[in-house]
């Protein structure tokens, strides 16, 4: 059974927490370097999901149902 994918909110709750831990100073080495791993993943996830994200904002959706590229003009 695969794992349920943890939500974009939640991935940041844990990055907060390891970071906070690792900042602590009182992990292992072993420890801290798995949590270092693991955080690491977790931001890639987080930065990915925030790129897919402003990718479709960037687009609106025309009349005719096609996606266009939104420009602010300035």
């Amino acid at each position: 059974m695969k794992e349920k994918e943890m939500k974009f909110e939640d991935k940041i709750r844990e990055l907060e927490k390891i970071v906070t831990e690792l900042e602590n100073g009182e992990v292992s080495l072993d420890d801290a370097i798995d949590k270092y791993t693991t955080a690491m993943k977790l931001a890639k996830e987080c930065s990915d999901k925030l790129t897919e994200v402003s990718d479709k904002v960037n687009k609106i959706m025309l009349e005719n149902g096609k996606l266009e590229e939104f420009n602010v003009e300035e």
